[in-house]
């Protein structure tokens, strides 16, 4: 406490113990006030479902998922504060572990699971497959990361400096002080909300800025392939400010990198040497048939270069495990205080068998249906989920960043071999594959996601026991309301290159594995210059997976994250820091507003349309008239019936009614952030 009576946060929380010293939590474990009430728990679960939707748009989208973790925080913040409540820190703790299983449930499923549908295996995907795999991966990064909590959580104290735990720590404080977050939030949320819903369903302007809309950005584009492209979006002009300038700078360098240098030399070779197919190529149609694969050469070295960046990690993570098996971690059961009460070691690891139990039905009678290919799923998920999950709680306690997905590509590589060893190949063994990978990816995703909550609550004297049980339940909604937005997703937009949702990670473990498991020839040469360029950037000090992203993504969907960071950048200069970092706070708010907003008002916007869409193939007619034009019932959607979509598509000003509307977004974002603090 300090001295006006307000909560704070220990004067050693953050530091190594000296000898003989405790750390004491906010709440003493001697203290009991409420955790879990149904009001924790029915705002938990809510936010579980709500930004689970959001955060499966903006990563199939752009290839980032936000965290979901602080915004959950502040909102939940927010109602407490609104609605009065005493005590209500730890219920706000409990709220946020159990949303916050949205974002890491998500991550695991959209890197593996949109693979299907982008291979032509949509029959192979369906509700009950995506369900199972984001569950028991969920499940069982919960279930191995228990034993070491007290060693990560406790026994480190001080050693790990957990940058995303602190980031919602001082967040949950905050809100104890009071403060106007949640007003900001929302705010900021509903303005980002609706520009993108009546973008997205009724088509009032463009959603993307291209040159190639006016007569001279063609014949610039048709004649050297050079073209400038940006989404008008909020939620990701927000992700950019997230992110700040310098990982904006990067990820765009590999988009012109792509885009405004190996774009246009394919055209000049094919203008000098008379190539007729290069010369008939759009840019859009030489990137995506030569330059993305250079990107996916890339994105995989990178990953590749994470994993053996973090060998020091993975080796102590290793020891860890081993010591945990022979019995040499500390497991302290039975009378101890309540701030280090973990469920029961006999349950859990009751809970563990069954689980995999599970996973080997799920992959016999539900993926593979033969005896000796489940047996060999079986072993690559415990093995593989065992080690890493050590591995991604200890990177994200150590740099705050877990490197699931160079992970998973691994698994991706390993499950792909082994499988086609014992016989299991083509489109069977591609499926398989995926959904060993989904599993495995969920796994890692939910350890390091879990240990951050772990931490948080450690810090402010939560009951371990209890985030842990009910981490199960947000786990559980998290993973239907995933595959349900998936669905519904690919029924509306579709995935990757030239749809609407790229699903970048998917798209690139797609292209990897479907050579290894079919033998169909692979553009080798293509992705091996990748691999280089993602060796050349790393020895000279450039975020080699920043890069890769970049070169991967297409150029309209990288262009908003860096004006987002130019926004941050000009938002906060000032003469002082404290004014900085006043702004910077601010900014951050606003920023996650619009992700939040425009995300989450992105899903709902392809739920209308999925409606539509669906009556529409139910109705007794097959045309329609509109604007003149005769248009299919299977087509029928809002965005026909009360949109100007044919006016948006084909008039030079409906470009230009774009680019203003973002540009309003982003005076707003800066006009905002500054008038935090005065300079």
């Amino acid at each position: 406490m300090d001295v006006t009576g307000k909560k704070s946060l220990p004067e050693n929380a953050y530091r190594e113990l000296k000898p003989g010293e405790e750390f004491v939590p906010v709440i003493p474990a001697n203290k009991i006030v409420p955790e879990l009430t149904p009001y924790s728990l029915g705002w938990g679960l809510f936010y579980a479902v709500l930004f689970s939707a959001a955060c499966a748009y903006l990563g199939l989208k752009i290839g980032q998922v936000f965290e979901a973790a602080i915004p959950i925080t502040i909102l939940a913040i927010g109602l407490s504060s609104a609605r009065g409540m005493k005590d209500s820190l730890q219920q706000n703790v409990m709220i946020q572990s159990i949303g916050s299983a949205s974002g890491v449930v998500v991550a695991g499923a959209i890197f593996t699971v949109p693979g299907l549908y982008i291979l032509g295996l949509d029959e192979q995907a369906g509700f009950f497959r995506i369900f199972m795999a984001s569950l028991l991966g969920g499940f069982l990064g919960i279930l191995f990361l228990i034993p070491f909590r007290r060693y990560f959580v406790k026994d480190m104290h001080g050693e790990f400096p957990f940058p995303e735990a602190t980031a919602s720590t001082e967040v949950l404080m905050a809100g104890e002080a009071g403060g106007d977050q949640a007003k900001v939030l929302i705010q900021a949320g509903l303005i980002g909300g609706i520009y993108n819903f009546l973008n997205g369903t009724f088509g009032l302007w463009r959603e993307n800025f291209t040159t190639m809309t006016f007569n001279w950005g063609q014949k610039v584009g048709g004649s050297i392939k050079l073209e400038f492209r940006m989404l008008v979006d909020a939620a990701v002009i927000g992700l950019g400010y997230i992110v700040g300038l310098r990982y904006a700078l990067i990820i765009a360098s590999g988009s012109f990198m792509a885009w405004w240098v190996i774009v246009p030399a394919f055209g000049y070779i094919g203008k000098e040497f008379g190539v007729a197919e290069l010369q008939a190529m759009t840019p859009g149609d030489i990137f995506t048939d030569y330059v993305r694969h250079i990107g996916i050469g890339t994105i995989a070295m990178a990953g590749m270069l994470g994993v053996w960046k973090s060998r020091s990690i993975i080796w102590g993570a290793f020891q860890l495990a081993l010591n945990e098996i022979k019995g040499g971690g500390s497991k302290a059961e039975g009378d101890v205080e309540r701030t280090q009460r973990d469920l029961p070691m006999k349950l859990v690891s009751a809970m563990m068998v069954v689980t995999i139990i599970v996973v080997f039905v799920f992959f016999w009678l539900g993926v593979t249906h033969k005896l000796s290919w489940a047996i060999a799923g079986l072993l690559i998920v415990t093995v593989i989920a065992f080690l890493f999950t050590t591995v991604a709680a200890r990177a994200i306690a150590i740099v705050g960043t877990n490197p699931v997905s160079g992970m998973t590509l691994m698994t991706l590589i390993i499950a792909s071999v082994i499988l086609k060893s014992v016989g299991l190949e083509g489109d069977e063994g591609i499926v398989a594959a995926l959904l060993i990978g989904g599993v495995v990816c969920t796994a890692l995703s939910m350890s390091g996601g879990f240990i951050s909550d772990l931490k948080i609550g450690y810090w402010l004297g939560t009951t371990p026991a209890v985030q842990q049980r009910w981490k199960f339940l947000g786990t559980i909604v998290s993973a239907a309301a995933v595959a349900g937005v998936i669905m519904v997703l690919d029924n509306v937009y579709g995935f990757g290159a030239g749809s609407q949702l790229e699903a970048p990670q998917a798209s690139a473990m797609a292209a990897v594995i479907q050579p290894l498991m079919t033998g169909e020839p692979a553009p080798w040469m293509l992705y091996m210059g990748g691999c280089f360029m993602a060796l050349i950037l790393d020895w000279v000090g450039v975020p080699a997976r920043a890069f890769a992203l970049g070169m991967y993504l297409p150029l309209h969907l990288n262009t908003p994250i860096l004006a987002g960071g130019l926004v941050a950048y000009f938002s906060t200069r000032a003469r002082t820091e404290e004014v900085a970092t006043k702004r910077k706070e601010r900014g951050t708010l606003i920023a996650s507003g619009f992700v939040a907003g425009g995300a989450i008002m992105g899903v709902v916007s392809a739920f209308v349309l999925f409606v539509g869409r669906y009556f529409a193939s139910r109705a007794e007619w097959t045309t329609t008239m509109h604007d003149g034009t005769l248009v299919e019932a299977s087509d029928w959607s809002l965005i026909h019936v009360i949109g100007t979509h044919s006016w948006v598509e084909e008039r030079p000003e409906s470009a230009v009614l774009a680019l203003v509307m973002f540009i309003g977004l982003c005076v707003y974002m800066n006009y905002a952030a500054r008038s935090a603090a005065k300079d």
